[in-house]
């Protein structure tokens, strides 16, 4: 059973009892219509075609208070692109395809980059931003959704329970994270359990109370990649183009929100995607290791801003007490696993702890050299200062796109 506990500065919405999909659902659809909700689905052609996409589709033809679905499609010919669109033509609502290798969208990308606002490299935080971009200029949805397309769990009470505190009128909320339970015969979430929490909690040991880190500690599941959040947040975000991208957008709606209007919400009793090794033996610029890096330097750049001056003797302090509340965690998480008949291996935990120990030194040293490093995503207000009629153009490409 469910715990009913709320701890942090944000608002948690538990799963209690056997939820009520279809109530969910029909008060949905009442507020949608005052509060039109879009579904972005930012995947690469190989998403599309695997399994999990499937039940997706056959998950969301059941959904109505949906108004727009907009997937931005990474890694894709012209060609594989028309099979996209011909694959989510079988969906009833509105949707529209992001061809982001297309001319169009490229055109798009050089015209930005001239004006100095690159969109960083290929990945999920431009594919979504992009995707916020076309949102904005079709001016049709108040409520934006995110999430992935690799769940194979996926089930549209995950999607009504994800958006609901949002599109919610009486609720009040302009950002809504999801969490949930990782786990099979064995728990999941190594990055969350064993880096980003034992990470944050280190932080504020040496740093002491800071509202920042509070408030990171607070989520549950912060690597979790769906959200759901108005369109003016969508509008005044910047965002990480790489691993830091949960991370980073969390420092965003600090940076832009009060906490009051923060929530999370358990959307599902399990949740299984596909897995990330911890990386190649020969390069641990991939994997696990990769995204380490890159969520250290994301946290490590945002709390820069906030006034934080760090040192190499900080750093050294850093990873010292990191390691020892990353083992203390491997202890509890035995015990999880135990008192539940879960498998546990002991060795691989503490060899991914090893692993985010050396993602973390990498990061710090990376932050001594260069502290601002790639610049996040501008946001679209900028965007739209700086490159009049910029929306327009992206609309026109993605409508052409889509005849």
């Amino acid at each position: 059973m469910a715990d009913f506990y709320q701890t942090g500065v944000i608002t948690t919405l538990h799963r209690l009892g056997t939820p009520n999909l279809e109530k969910i659902e029909a008060e949905l659809e009442i507020y949608s219509k005052m509060r039109p909700l879009a579904l972005v689905l930012p995947a690469l052609y190989s998403d599309v075609r695997g399994d999990a996409m499937k039940g997706i589709i056959n998950e969301l033809k059941k959904v109505t208070f949906l108004k727009e679905i907009v997937l931005t499609l990474g890694g894709a010919t012209d060609e594989e692109c028309k099979w996209v669109k011909s694959f989510m033509s079988a969906l009833p609502q509105n949707v529209k395809v992001v061809h982001i290798n297309g001319e169009g969208i490229q055109s798009i990308f050089k015209t930005l980059g001239d004006e100095g606002l690159g969109a960083g490299k290929d990945g999920k935080g431009r594919s979504a931003w992009m995707a916020y971009g076309y949102l904005l200029a079709t001016g049709k949805s108040d409520i934006i959704a995110l999430h992935d397309c690799d769940i194979l769990s996926y089930s549209r009470e995950m999607l009504a329970r994800l958006c609901f505190p949002v599109v919610n009128p009486k609720l009040n909320y302009s950002f809504c994270k999801a969490y949930y339970a990782r786990m099979s015969d064995r728990l999941y979430g190594r990055v969350t359990r064993l880096f980003v929490t034992p990470l944050v909690r280190a932080l504020i040991k040496l740093i002491g109370y800071h509202h920042l880190l509070l408030f990171l500690d607070s989520f549950r599941y912060p690597l979790a990649g769906e959200f759901c959040m108005t369109a003016d947040l969508a509008r005044v975000n910047r965002i990480p183009w790489d691993w830091g991208l949960e991370v980073g957008v969390l420092a965003e709606v600090y940076r832009n929100f009060s906490t009051s209007w923060v929530c999370q919400v358990d959307i599902s009793d399990n949740y299984e995607h596909k897995h990330q090794a911890i990386s190649s033996q020969n390069n641990p610029q991939t994997g696990l290791t990769k995204m380490s890096i890159d969520i250290a330097k994301s946290l490590f750049r945002t709390l820069t801003s906030e006034g934080m001056v760090f040192s190499d003797a900080f750093f050294r302090s850093l990873v010292a007490t990191y390691v020892k509340l990353a083992e203390d965690t491997i202890m509890k998480y035995e015990g999880d696993a135990a008192i539940n008949c879960l498998f546990f291996d002991r060795h691989e935990e503490a060899k991914a702890v090893e692993a985010f120990t050396k993602g973390l030194s990498v990061a710090g040293n990376t932050i001594m050299e260069d502290p601002l490093g790639a610049p996040l995503i501008p946001n679209w207000n900028r965007v739209i200062s700086a490159v009049p009629g910029i929306l327009d153009t992206l609309k026109n490409v993605v409508d052409e796109d889509n005849k």
